[in-house]
């Protein structure tokens, strides 16, 4: 047993998690709302050169073998960022680290074997639909671009998971300790344990 362990034998733990399948019709609800915040701002910017007027299938998303292509790279690029920004917080950095796949739902993931605080965990949950979503549709407002903001919109959206789980730990202290789930989308919560008066 090693230290880190150690260290959380004292604390009550407590299991939050998110149903993946669940997860995955949240990213659906969450599109309307998502496509209305970063569309409407690209609409008002960039109505007089609004993209349907010269739509072009190849200048847009591109080919549906380039645009595949550029999903799965994103894909990874999401766990990849859970993976680095969990590794700057964990004690044993990388080697804390896991990526792997839950095949029956083809949901890949990222999994940090070492308890976080609160508030770290949810900067590593948050940090990829920051850095794939946010950042590019915000690029996508200025410069004018479709394809750009058509990416925000996904990896914004597939964030839904961590908003789930990052909202489940909203009331927790941003020093209490949460670990991963191995398996499951969520984390342990460890809490002081209560002490009930006896009378």
């Amino acid at each position: 047993m090693d230290e880190i362990t150690e260290s959380l034998d004292h604390l009550e733990k407590e299991k939050i998690t998110v149903d993946i399948g669940w997860a995955n019709i949240f990213s659906i609800i969450i599109l309307i709302p998502i496509t209305l915040i970063y569309g409407l701002p690209y609409y008002l910017i960039w109505a007089n050169e609004l993209f349907f007027k010269n739509f072009s299938f190849h200048k847009t998303v591109g080919s549906s073998f380039i645009f595949l292509l550029v999903l799965i790279i994103g894909i990874v690029a999401h766990e990849l960022i859970h993976g680095i920004v969990f590794a700057l917080f964990a004690k044993r950095g990388f080697k804390s680290i896991k990526f792997g796949v839950m095949w029956k739902m083809l949901t890949p993931y990222c999994h940090c074997n070492e308890p976080l605080k609160v508030r770290q965990y949810i900067i590593g949950a948050l940090m990829p639909a920051i850095v794939l979503g946010l950042i590019p549709a915000v690029f996508a407002i200025v410069m004018g671009n479709i394809s750009l903001l058509i990416f925000g919109i996904f990896f914004t959206m597939a964030g839904a998971g961590d908003f789930l789980v990052s909202y489940a730990l909203r009331k927790e202290k941003g020093d209490t300790l949460v670990e991963d789930h191995p398996s499951e989308a969520g984390c342990y919560v460890y809490r002081p344990i209560q002490k009930t008066e006896k009378n």
